[in-house]
């Protein structure tokens, strides 16, 4: 059963998900808060395993409180609910620590499908966010201090590191690289590791701030 938390400043937005998430067998909503600094307060009594969260709300928004819950000792991943209109607020999200992303307006099925995704110990970023945030990052000047963490890749894996900064699943980057499926996942995984990233999401920081990667969207 994974154990789901929403975070959103509007009550008829969480009686809304609360609805949704309760048609599925394997989702349970153990609590709902109004604001982040209420979501902090809940998190240790309702013990989630995924928090959705809304990115502006009074008192704690949406980013800092996810800071603080990436930063804890909960383990809680948390999906941004997003809107079009708000390319900053995810931008810093990422940097945050959210493990995905999901725009309010989604089908219920995406919804759904992100929370366990994500539960699994996957990263998300729905296809409408992906571009643009990648886009953002594209922007940055490159930090000067990971050239020492990328010298642990070699060349197949920093060239694998590039297609996911670009926003491709593991079938596109098969594809792209003339790898297999398979292949690809090992690279992930090890690139994931020697680096000491948590998921995909940090993979694509690390990418734009390493100047690995610098065009944005899907080439």
């Amino acid at each position: 059963m994974i154990r789901v938390l929403i975070v959103d400043d509007q009550a008829l937005v969480r009686s809304g998900f609360a609805m949704i998430l309760g048609t599925e067998d394997d989702l349970t909503v153990v609590g709902e808060a109004a604001d982040g600094r209420e979501a902090l307060e809940l998190l240790e009594r309702a013990r989630p395993d995924v928090v959705l969260m809304d990115i502006e709300m009074p008192r704690l928004n949406g980013v800092e409180a996810t800071r603080a819950i990436v930063a804890g000792p909960s383990g809680a991943r948390v999906i941004m609910l997003t809107t079009f209109d708000r390319d900053d607020y995810v931008f810093e999200a990422l940097r945050a620590g959210a493990a995905g992303f999901v725009l309010k307006n989604a089908p219920p099925d995406r919804l759904i499908e992100a929370i366990r995704i994500v539960a699994d110990g996957a990263a998300l970023l729905s296809p409408e966010v992906t571009r643009r945030v990648i886009e953002r990052f594209a922007m940055l000047e490159p930090a000067p201090d990971l050239a020492h963490l990328l010298a642990r890749l070699t060349a197949r894996e920093r060239e694998v590191l590039v297609e996911v900064a670009r926003g491709r699943n593991n079938a596109e980057i098969a594809t792209v690289l003339y790898l297999g499926e398979a292949t690809v996942k090992t690279h992930v995984s090890s690139i994931l590791s020697k680096l000491g990233l948590r998921d995909r999401v940090q993979a694509v920081v690390f990418a734009y701030d390493a100047g690995v990667a610098q065009r944005g969207g899907r080439g």
